[in-house]
């Protein structure tokens, strides 16, 4: 049984293939065409993840949209009708829908089908629960309470219920226009960060400053005794018209959803570009506090009302790994799962496991303990990528050599990151989701105190206060990190160690925490061989890690990272069998 499970017209657009349960591909469609959260129809990542599962369009037994535009219509027809919400705002809410609705016949227009085959085998999944079964489904739990927390979809911001094997039940929800995600997003916009998916530069901004703000932020959402929240909407404007969205091909943009009351209540609304200042950062910091609040009064009620001590949690407020990380501090909760596509890129996964659970009622069998799902390249291919562009590195005076064994291979980047080089590594299948993950990464010594703003200066080209994250050896994470437990995926912080954090300052956070990645033997055997090796020279078993790009999506081919590499001052590339 072949399900192709699809996020379209929404931000980070992808494709999964599931067969028989099992997650045989899943990819981005960022990663294709270059910019950022592509938003629009995933054609690229529907095609590649057919190629890399060796299956032909007609195989496909189901279509699985992570989208339902049936979904709460009630609610939305009263909301229309009660709130008077901006005539913009409901035509551009329609326009999407119409897209969501015409996909059998953009799906049978791009892989060669007929538009009744397609429709006859499609199957539109609302969007919180494709965020919840992809959280639960893949999870190694055979029950748990489960939860999503996102901007919005479908008309809901925020649900929780109860995983039982093949089974979710949906306990509840909380509807437009309350959103936690609306809640960050708007701070995010004030403070000057206007792109889609910002969120994470004000995360990484806020252990920079004192939450002063907390009084004056703690007047835009009110907790409700039952676990729910409401916005004070006079503060945002997404109801009368701010929030207009653009899905259509492209990076998704979102217009400005916070009202001049806000202006009013911090002051003037940093302009992007300007300097930041100790008031930006006690703003970002102030909205941490606000932000955990409101989602531990959530998960602290979902846990109570469900008596379960382990959380699925998904939904684009779950890539909060500052949160994350503090969930069993902070609740009842001993047991957290969190996939590497917990945003809106795992939806498409999610639909596809609903159809094959929920739907078909067939039993769990797969667990998604790695994220290295994407396409991998043959050192032929890489030596075709090289040739190509002799030229240029010979003028650059790049010695190219073939480092066909493992064991060689990774002995000798360990060397040259244990000298101070800073290292693109491309190996083997490309990681899904939003972390690299030791596939497509930029790596260097974590014990060089000076080496994050060397890269951000050389390579990355981005704001100074952004934090580099720790990989380390899965046998040795507790001996560097606080009250940690095992993270693959890169979505938890934890505080590092005091006697660590001067070992490996590169990778320890102003707050002294760190956002680890625990490397698995099994699951990354290159990767963990060359931790493993610079451990055997340095004693430290960590690496910093970083994703192979500059202000782009990860690479994806070896083309992409010999640019990267080429017009950065990257001091080492490892592609494939050759560096």
């Amino acid at each position: 049984m072949i399900i192709l499970g699809i996020n379209a017209y929404h931000g980070d657009g992808s494709a999964v293939i599931l067969q028989n349960g099992q997650l045989k591909a899943a990819v981005e469609e960022e990663r294709f065409r270059r910019i950022k959260h592509w938003a629009g129809f995933p054609s690229q990542s529907i095609e590649v993840c057919l190629q890399m599962a060796g299956l032909k369009a007609r195989e496909v037994d189901y279509f699985a949209v992570s989208r339902d535009p049936r979904a709460n219509l009630a609610r939305k027809a009263l909301f229309t009708i009660l709130k008077r919400p901006n005539h913009r705002l409901v035509k551009d809410r329609a326009n999407n829908r119409t897209l969501i609705g015409r996909l059998p016949e953009t799906v049978a227009n791009t892989l060669g089908l007929d538009e009744p085959f397609v429709r006859s085998r499609m199957h539109w999944i609302e969007h919180h629960p494709t965020h919840l079964s992809s959280a639960f489904f893949v999870s190694p739990f055979d029950e748990a309470a489960v939860c999503a927390i996102d901007g919005f979809g479908d008309f809901v911001s925020t649900s929780f219920g109860i995983g039982r094997g093949d089974h979710l039940e949906v306990t509840r929800r909380i509807f437009f226009p309350h959103s936690l995600g609306l809640l960050y997003l708007a701070i995010t916009q004030y403070l000057g960060f206007p792109d889609y998916g910002d969120e994470f530069k004000v995360m990484g901004l806020a252990p920079y400053g004192a939450p002063e703000f907390v009084p004056a932020l703690r007047k835009l959402v009110t907790l409700t005794p039952d676990g729910g929240f409401e916005l004070d909407l006079s503060y945002f404007s997404h109801v009368s018209g701010g929030g207009m969205m653009t899905w259509m091909g492209g990076q998704p943009k979102i217009s400005d959803v916070y009202t001049p009351k806000l202006v009013d209540l911090l002051g003037p609304a940093r302009q992007q570009g300007e300097p930041l200042s100790d008031k930006h950062a006690a703003i970002a910091a102030s909205l941490q506090v606000v932000f955990e609040e409101a989602a531990f009064h959530v998960l602290n009620e979902l846990q109570r009302s469900t008596g379960l001590k382990r959380l699925c949690i998904a939904g684009g407020c779950a890539m909060n790994s500052v949160m994350n990380g503090k969930i069993r501090e902070r609740t009842q909760f001993q047991e957290v799962y969190i996939q590497a596509a917990a945003g809106d890129n795992g939806t498409s996964l999610g639909a596809a496991a609903y159809v094959w659970h929920q739907l078909m009622r067939k039993p769990r069998g797969f667990v998604m303990d790695h994220a290295y799902l994407g396409p991998e390249f043959s050192d032929e291919e890489c030596h075709k990528a090289l040739d190509e562009r002799q030229p240029e590195l010979a003028t650059l005076s790049c010695q190219v050599q073939r480092i066909s064994e493992i064991e060689e291979r990774c002995n000798w980047t360990a060397d040259r990151i244990a000298q101070g080089k800073i290292v693109g590594w491309f190996q083997g299948r490309m990681e899904w989701g939003s972390r690299a993950l030791g596939n497509r990464s930029i790596l260097a010594d974590p014990r060089r105190a000076d080496m994050r703003e060397v890269i951000n200066a050389k390579i990355k080209f981005r704001e100074k206060f952004r934090p580099f994250a720790p990989s380390i050896l899965e046998e040795r994470f507790d001996q560097y990190f606080s009250d940690a437990v095992a993270d693959p995926f890169m979505m938890q912080v934890y505080p590092i160690l005091p006697q660590k954090r001067a070992v490996v300052p590169a990778v320890t956070h102003v707050d002294g925490s760190g956002r680890i990645q625990t490397v698995n033997q099994t699951a990354n055997p290159v990767y963990w061989q060359l931790l493993r090796a610079f451990e055997l020279r340095t004693g430290v078993p960590v690496l910093l890690n970083t994703s192979f790009n500059e202000n782009e999506p990860i690479v994806h081919k070896p083309e992409e990272a010999l640019d990267c590499f080429l017009r950065t001052r990257m001091d080492v590339l490892v592609l494939g069998g050759y560096g």
